[in-house]
C-alpha cells in the first residue's frame, strides 16, 4: 500500500492503481486504489452493461456521494477503515463519485467486468470534465456537500 500511495502522490492525477485481476476482459474487476486529497473524479455511473461495485476502505478515509437525476447529493456515506462503516455496495446504474478524506487513503474497489471505457452519457453533463474548470471547486464542495445540496454551477466550455 505505501508503494501505491506514493505512486497516487507523485500522479497528476493523485491517483494510483493496482489491479489484482488478470487481465481487462476478466468478469470481476478487484483492484486497489490510493486516492490522495485532491483527486477530481467526475460523478459518473455504469449504465451500459448495468455494473455494481464494491468499495471497501483499506486505509484512511474516503467518501462516496450518491447522485440522483437532480444534480442533488441524494446519499453521502464516509469510509473509514478505523471507523465503523468500511464498506459500501454502489448499485449499477447509480451516478456517484468518490472523495479522498484524508492522504495516504486506499480503497479495494470490487467490480463487475470487462472493462469498458465510460461513454459521455455515463457521465454527468454538469460537473466539469477531468482537466477542464472548475474540478477544484468540485472536488473542494465533494468535501462538504449534504444530502440535498445540489451541484455548484461552474462556467464550462460549450
Amino acid at each position: 500500500m505505501a508503494d501505491l500511495v506514493t505512486q497516487a502522490k507523485a500522479s497528476p492525477r493523485k491517483r494510483g492503481h493496482y489491479n489484482l485481476h488478470p487481465n481487462l476482459d476478466d468478469k470481476i474487476h478487484r483492484l486497489c486504489m490510493a486516492v490522495e486529497p485532491g483527486s477530481y473524479v467526475r460523478p459518473h455511473r455504469h449504465l451500459d452493461p448495468k455494473k455494481w461495485e464494491l468499495m471497501v476502505i483499506l486505509k484512511g478515509k474516503m467518501d462516496i456521494l450518491i447522485f440522483n437525476d437532480n444534480e442533488e447529493v441524494s446519499e453521502r456515506y464516509h469510509l473509514d477503515a478505523k471507523g465503523d462503516i468500511r464498506g459500501m455496495e454502489i448499485d449499477a446504474g447509480s451516478w456517484h463519485t468518490l472523495v479522498s478524506m484524508e492522504e495516504g487513503s486506499v480503497v479495494l474497489e470490487i467490480k463487475q467486468g470487462p472493462y469498458s471505457c465510460l461513454s459521455e452519457k455515463d457521465s454527468c453533463q454538469w460537473a466539469p470534465r477531468e482537466g477542464e474548470n472548475g474540478t477544484v471547486e468540485f472536488e473542494i464542495w465533494y468535501r462538504k456537500a449534504k444530502i440535498g445540496d445540489k451541484a455548484p454551477q461552474i462556467a464550462r466550455p460549450s
